[in-house]
């Protein structure tokens, strides 16, 4: 009895063991790809250098120097181009008074000779 008993309890250990039920373990996960950077960094590489250090060589550069020097000459340009056109419409209206000054003395002074020549 012994032995049939010890012969029933394994087979039912294999049979529970030898199912076709998945258990829920690395077969039900998904694959997951992790990436990595894996760039190297090198002393001399553009990454090394900080951008407070990399921010300083770029404006002592020539380049930089000559644009900012051409930019301040534009606006000098624009400042001084702005200032003709005021000072050019500032005097508009002082030619336009001036001329309308003018044809009133020419008008004024064209009609008393005109009732002169007509009396004589």
């Amino acid at each position: 009895m012994k032995n049939l008993l010890a012969a029933i309890f394994i087979f039912t250990i294999l049979f529970t063991a030898c199912s076709k039920k998945e258990s829920p373990g690395f077969g039900a996960e998904q694959e997951v790809k992790v990436r990595y950077d894996t760039a190297a960094v090198d002393s001399f590489s553009t990454g090394a250098v900080s951008v407070d250090i990399a921010r300083k060589i770029r404006m002592s550069s020539p380049q930089y120097i000559d644009s900012v020097k051409q930019a301040k000459k534009l606006l000098e340009e624009e400042n001084k181009l702005k200032a003709e056109l005021e000072k050019e419409k500032k005097g508009k209206p002082e030619e336009e008074k001036k001329k309308a000054e003018a044809e009133k003395k020419q008008k004024s002074s064209e009609k008393p000779s005109a009732p002169e020549t007509k009396t004589e």
